[in-house]
């Protein structure tokens, strides 16, 4: 086993082809040894070099909605009147810290997405 740094594309690809090789290797082998190694260094590497931005709080509260199967009616109950539902959803309201700790409780939304400016 010779793992080394991933310094760039090169070395990222070479490992991602050993991950492949070593994929259903049995724990507490040297090869599931290898493989948790080479998993760790791989997720580093993309999350320096691919990093996933959060999502705008508008649009994680819909997807949300969406999961729970929820009506812009059923939010009211959550924020205030159904005008102000749409006024929030449409982005001509902004969130209050009220309604910010009400949809992260409701709705599970970290609150880091919702309080972010848009």
């Amino acid at each position: 086993m010779k793992i080394l740094p991933i310094r760039n594309e090169k070395d990222y690809q070479n490992a991602l082809n050993r991950l492949e090789e070593i994929f259903d290797a049995k724990k507490g082998t040297e090869d599931g040894d290898e493989l948790e190694i080479l998993s760790i260094l791989i997720d580093k590497y993309e999350n320096e070099q691919f990093p996933i931005g959060m999502p705008d709080p508008i649009e994680a509260i819909k997807f949300r909605m969406e999961q729970m199967g929820m009506k812009q009616k059923d939010l009211a109950e959550v924020v205030g009147f159904k005008s102000r539902v749409s006024e929030i959803l449409n982005k001509k309201r902004k969130l209050t810290l009220d309604m910010i700790r009400k949809l992260n409780t409701t709705l599970h939304i970290p609150t880091e997405v919702l309080i972010q400016d848009y």
